[in-house]
C-alpha cells in the first residue's frame, strides 16, 4: 500500500476532514492534501506528529505492516 493512501484511509476512519489534520500539522490543506494525493513527499516530523495524533505506529502509517499497533 502506498503512503498517500494509508493517510488518507487513516483520516477517514477517524472521521476527519483534510483541513482538521492540516490544522494539527500548522499547515494549509492545500499542502496537506498534496502529501495525502502524493504529489509531495510529507517530512518525517509530520508522520511523527501523525502517528501521536492517531495513536498508531509510524511502521503502519508507511504501510510497512497492515494491522495498526497502538504507541501505548
Amino acid at each position: 500500500m502506498f503512503v498517500y493512501q494509508r493517510l488518507k484511509d487513516v483520516r477517514e476512519d477517524a472521521d476527519k476532514k483534510q483541513e482538521d489534520i492540516a490544522s494539527v500539522l500548522q499547515i494549509t490543506r492545500q499542502q496537506y492534501q498534496l502529501y495525502e494525493s502524493g504529489k509531495r513527499e510529507m517530512p518525517m516530523h509530520h508522520f511523527a506528529s501523525l502517528a501521536k495524533y492517531y495513536n498508531v505506529s509510524l511502521d503502519y502509517l508507511a504501510g510497512l505492516i497492515d494491522t495498526p499497533r497502538k504507541l501505548r
